[in-house]
């Protein structure tokens, strides 16, 4: 009887004085401590998540989800966990969902980055939706299978293995003779990988110079852009230079072409006259010495006493 009045005063008395079930402690969860600190992380889907789930590290239980809950825009879940304080993690601290089993409990895993940062993750910190993901639910890797099997991957795959055989029906050979060319391709570009690898840090060193003469080069185009301004202007008048020059030479050609027979017999003609004056030898060139200095040569100076010619000397003495 005392009971049922119990009951009766509680129920009287609101339903606020009685705990929901997301407020009474599961059994096997982590150990908080008695100063665990708080860290939000931000997840672009939680799934079926529910608060008092577990956080853990390196699978080890370090502490639990206190409450999931919407940002202010609704563009993400906000999950709020407690860690057990003495849990030391790196301000860039990682932060997944995972799944304890393939039908099991969800549970939130924090892990250190390959770098991990100097300062510790702090009591209030935000983990950022850059630095979160979760794994695939059973029901998205059974969807995208139906997706396959029944959208027709399945035929396609068939149709590709028939048309490959079709392909390589009777031309075996050529196609064996293509992986030998292709083998003995890629172990020619094995013997030479180093200096492909120098040639493409050279093609790295030259992209980095260019880019240290950006402004150099930037310079460079602006100074050329008027120059081709003014050909762009003048188009016209090239094109009708260059159309002048090519009936120039059509003209040149044929005017060879008929004067041919008179300008190879010129030249024979010219031949013996060649022929005498390659046999003069030097005689010439002393026969035109001659002719530049007569009538005083070389020789007559030979013959004058003294460094002048044709000088004459008068001398006047004075007297009474």
């Amino acid at each position: 009887m005392r009971v049922l009045v119990l009951a009766l005063v509680l129920v009287l008395t609101g339903c606020s004085a009685i705990p929901s079930a997301y407020d009474l402690p599961l059994p096997g969860g982590a150990d908080l401590g008695d100063r665990p600190y708080r860290v939000v992380v931000e997840f672009d889907d939680v799934l079926d998540l529910v608060p008092h789930a577990g956080v853990k590290v390196d699978d080890v239980p370090v502490g639990k989800v206190e409450r999931v809950e919407l940002s202010e825009d609704g563009s993400m879940a906000l999950v709020h966990l407690a860690v057990r304080g003495d849990v030391r993690l790196p301000a860039n601290a990682l932060a997944r969902l995972r799944q304890s089993s393939l039908l099991g409990e969800k549970f939130v895993e924090l892990d250190a980055p390959a770098d991990p940062a100097a300062s510790p993750l702090a009591d209030g910190a935000v983990i950022p939706l850059a630095r979160t993901n979760r794994n695939p639910e059973v029901e998205e890797v059974f969807g995208a299978l139906s997706m396959l099997l029944n959208g027709g991957g399945i035929g396609q795959i068939q149709d590709i293995s028939r048309e490959l055989s079709a392909a390589l029906d009777g031309n075996e050979t050529a196609v064996k003779s293509l992986l030998s060319t292709v083998d003995t391709f890629v172990g020619a570009l094995d013997e030479h990988k180093g200096e492909i690898t120098r040639a493409i840090e050279g093609m790295d060193r030259f992209a980095k110079s260019l880019e240290a003469k950006k402004g150099e080069i930037g310079e460079v185009l602006d100074g050329l852009e008027p120059g081709l301004r003014v050909l762009n202007e003048q188009r016209g008048q090239l094109v009708t230079m260059l159309t002048t020059l090519h009936e120039l030479s059509g003209v040149a050609v044929d005017t060879v072409n008929r004067s041919r027979e008179d300008l190879v017999a010129d030249l024979r003609a010219l031949e013996p006259t060649l022929r005498k004056l390659a046999e003069a030898g030097q005689a010439l060139p002393q026969s035109l010495e001659l002719l530049l200095t007569f009538p005083f040569t070389d020789a007559v100076l030979d013959g004058v006493k003294g460094d002048y010619l044709n000088t004459y000397l008068t001398l006047k003495t004075g007297g009474r």
